[in-house]
């Protein structure tokens, strides 16, 4: 009896950086996480993030096209990190327009953004990623827009592997020393998922504890969210 009673494996749907927080997809049965991952290859999920970014993005509201390659860095610490690989345009004498070759090892990446609020030298972003390459909503923020997720290490230098650098401000809001800098969690967080399913599926998930008190202490306002 009990061993007719035990639990089945979930099968996972897609992916989530380690210390992102939020929404996660499982299914019952390999068939149905075959289909759902159908579903997020071929872009027809809608998912929305919530992320603190240190900054405010100017403009704030847009969309970046960048494309992001893995490439190593060459410091005290060699490391492999993914990048921008931006495909530039050049205009000879004769007045065409050529492109460079994109690299054939990068990968295309879209990522729409809007800032909700801003206050303590930080933001609040409603982040809309088209695409789906490794790490693209830290990199396009941290390295297209200036602006690095809040407690993101990895991404707010490129040649060395150091804790965030945070102004002032925003230490003392946090009732924080720079030299704890480095405890500070990443503030990215998947809020919702849409699938079109036999009828369309619609996902939320509040942020944590931890994001919520941030917010507070840097007084970002989401009242109307």
């Amino acid at each position: 009896m009990l061993e007719n009673m035990k639990a089945q494996p979930l099968h996972l749907c897609h992916r989530l950086d380690k210390e992102t927080t939020g929404l996660m997809v499982l299914a019952r049965s390999e068939e149905a996480a075959e289909q759902i991952r159908l579903l997020f290859k071929t872009r027809q999920v809608e998912k929305v993030y919530w992320a603190i970014s240190v900054g405010v993005p100017d403009p704030t509201e847009g969309i970046v096209e960048i494309p992001i390659v893995e490439k190593q860095v060459q410091s005290l610490q060699p490391h492999y990190k993914m990048t921008l690989a931006p495909n530039y345009c050049l205009a000879p004498e004769d007045g065409k327009v050529l492109k460079i070759r994109k690299k054939r090892d990068a990968e295309s990446a879209v990522t729409r953004f809007r800032v909700l609020g801003s206050s303590s030298a930080c933001s609040l972003l409603e982040l809309q990623p088209i695409t789906g390459v490794k790490h693209q909503i830290r990199v396009h923020l941290a390295y297209g827009l200036g602006c690095p997720v809040l407690g993101d290490h990895k991404y707010s230098h490129w040649s060395k592997l150091a804790p965030q650098k945070l102004p002032e401000i925003t230490l003392r809001r946090l009732k924080l020393a720079q030299s704890k800098a480095r405890h500070v969690p990443l503030h990215l967080h998947a809020l919702r998922l849409s699938l079109p399913l036999r009828q369309r599926v619609e996902l939320f998930c509040k942020p944590p504890p931890f994001f919520q008190n941030t917010l507070n202490k840097l007084q970002l306002d989401i009242a109307n969210e």
